[in-house]
């Protein structure tokens, strides 16, 4: 038996017309172009060329923004380790002027160690010029340096008797002064502890200080 083939298809014209010749329905198509006016080919060049200027600024503008989020992404980023790294130049810094300080002022008290005693009678002439003695205590003080001091004291105005202690556990230029009204004293290692103190106090309240501006800073 031979088998059924399909239905067959009629040829469809696009534009149907009535047995009197009345168009019943038109078509849209039209036929390719294949020839173009020298001005049409102008224009269609003219047109091309708007569209990709019009794509390449939505490109480049489009890229700008990225690059723009990607930058400020990367700062806010950033700003935590730079706080990080501005502490620790500050950090490195304080430390770095306090080792030349001392280094300086230690090379200075080895060279005059009597300049800070010296230098503390003259700031106290006043207090101590009605006291009847001044007992002053330092290490490895000569005769030459007693000498030295009592002359320091004639010199602003104390008549008063003069004595000296010898302490051995002082360090190198430093001293302790007692009269009748007061004591003084002055350690360079203990100095330069509570001005090391005094200096990570600050460093860290400025720490403090700086957080919330950095914060805020973040913000867009």
């Amino acid at each position: 038996m031979t088998p059924l083939s399909a239905p067959s298809r009629p040829f469809a014209f696009d534009t149907e017309f009535d047995a009197s010749g009345a168009v019943v329905q038109s078509t849209n198509w039209q036929p390719v172009k294949r020839a173009y006016l020298p001005s049409e080919v102008e224009a269609l060049v003219a047109q091309a060329r708007s569209e990709g200027h019009a794509q390449a600024r939505a490109e480049i503008d489009s890229r700008r923004s990225q690059a723009i989020a990607d930058l400020n992404a990367a700062l806010a980023a950033s700003l935590p380790r730079l706080a990080g790294v501005v502490d620790t130049y500050r950090e490195q810094s304080a430390e770095l002027a306090l080792a030349t300080g001392r280094a300086l002022a230690f090379a200075a008290l080895d060279r005059l160690p009597r300049a800070a005693v010296q230098t503390a009678i003259e700031e106290l002439g006043r207090e101590i010029d009605a006291s009847p003695r001044l007992v002053i205590a330092m290490a490895n003080l000569d005769e030459a340096g007693r000498a030295e001091i009592e002359k320091l004291c004639a010199n602003v105005g104390y008549a008063g008797a003069v004595r000296f202690r010898d302490e051995p556990g002082l360090a190198q230029a430093a001293f302790e002064l007692e009269w009748a009204d007061g004591r003084a004293a002055f350690d360079p290692e203990e100095t330069f502890t509570r001005l090391a103190a005094a200096v990570a106090r600050a460093l860290a309240a400025d720490q403090t200080s700086d957080t919330p501006a950095s914060s805020e800073g973040m913000n867009p």
